[in-house]
């Protein structure tokens, strides 16, 4: 009879292991409709550039020129959640500099107050927090006197692909902790991070990059 019960156990507890990884697959969000930039904001650096002078989208490929320097948010604010976000550097192009910003509040502006996923080229992977946002972790820098109070968290490890082929992100973001996975493998993970909802944003900071993919489950 215990080893039917030990059983019955496994079976149900596989049951309801499987459920919910199928509820948390249920609840994933289309960011990028694949079509235009629906449930998107910018903001540039440039008061009279508009959206489609650095942003487009065709073949299911969101592409940004990289200048004038600003970002896209959503609409919406995100304080708990997975972001799946794919990403490259145009082939033949010279691979530049970009980011995924993260829980985005207060004022915009070219560097908001959130933290960044960065995406440079060589350094994908490392964590910045802008405007005295919050971030902390082994080996974490801080400047006072740049950009509102920038603090830097170096990747553990790089993980990038050649420039032109497709990289993967995904960054959870629970409570005061940020992980960065890059490729299937950790690269960063940053704690003691405000915990606050904020909107999620892609950067254009000089260099041309393309995004598809762009998909949060939001978590609890």
């Amino acid at each position: 009879m215990k080893k039917t019960s030990r059983l019955l156990n496994v079976t149900l507890l596989t049951v309801l292991m499987t459920g919910t990884a199928q509820a948390d697959k249920a609840k994933a969000i289309k960011l990028f409709n694949g079509k235009d930039l629906s449930g998107w904001e910018f903001f540039l650096n440039d008061p009279k550039a508009k959206m489609a002078d650095v942003w487009s989208v065709k073949d299911g490929v969101i592409a940004c020129k990289g200048k004038p320097m600003g970002y896209i948010c959503t609409e919406k604010e995100y304080e708990n959640f997975r972001l799946t976000v794919e990403y490259r550097w145009p082939k033949g192009a010279k691979p530049g500099n970009s980011g995924v910003f993260l829980r985005i509040s207060g004022k915009p502006m070219f560097l908001p107050k959130c933290a960044e996923a960065q995406l440079l080229h060589g350094s994908a992977g490392d964590m910045y927090g802008f405007q005295n946002f919050v971030i902390d972790g082994k080996g974490l820098s801080k400047n006072s006197n740049a950009v509102g109070g920038l603090r830097a968290l170096k990747k553990v490890a790089g993980n990038e692909q050649e420039p032109g082929e497709w990289n993967k992100m995904e960054i959870t973001a629970v409570g005061e902790n940020i992980t960065v996975v890059l490729n299937g493998k950790q690269v960063n993970k940053a704690t003691g991070c405000d915990a606050l909802a904020g909107k999620v944003g892609l950067q254009s900071e000089g260099g041309a990059i393309e995004f598809r993919n762009v998909l949060l489950t939001p978590l609890k």
